[in-house]
């Protein structure tokens, strides 16, 4: 199906580095909304759906924040913490959006697996459904991500 000018707009900015280096599509050759259905596919697969992702991602986040940059002990085999760092990123889609350039990470005490995320791209999962591209640096992989936040 040929893309309209408004999808011709957002994937030029979504491999451009001018928001992030490197794009958030990285060295993926697929089209957003292709990226975007395939990775519904894993969620739906895995029984999850984006929204009740974004909202662990961001449970996560806000019990991280408070101690900044230390380990809290979610349960007995998750921990997380936050970094902050100077400045925002605003959403390559068209409308407002300014997020704090904020890393969380989770990591299971059983398996070692850790997993790490920015405010970005917790707006991108619950809003748009996009974990970015293969090759982005922040490209999350949605059954990893799902092996390391849910308990299971």
């Amino acid at each position: 199906m040929k893309q309209s000018p408004q999808d011709k707009n957002l994937e030029g900015m979504l491999r451009s580095g001018r928001l992030v280096a490197g794009g958030f599509l990285g060295t993926d050759t697929r089209r957003p909304e292709d990226i975007i259905a395939e990775d519904a596919a894993v969620l739906r697969r895995l029984g999850y759906n984006a929204s009740q992702v974004a909202a662990r991602m961001q449970d996560l986040r806000d019990l991280a924040r408070p101690a900044l940059g230390t380990w809290i002990q979610v349960d007995e085999v998750l921990q997380v913490k936050s970094e902050d760092y100077k400045g925002v990123i605003v959403c390559p889609w068209p409308h407002e959006g300014r997020y704090e350039k904020r890393i969380t990470t989770a990591q299971r005490l059983d398996t070692g697996q850790s997993i790490s995320w920015s405010d970005l791209n917790i707006h991108f999962v619950r809003d748009h459904g996009f974990f970015e591209g293969r090759g982005a640096f922040f490209r999350i992989e949605p059954d990893e991500l799902i092996k390391v936040i849910f308990n299971g």
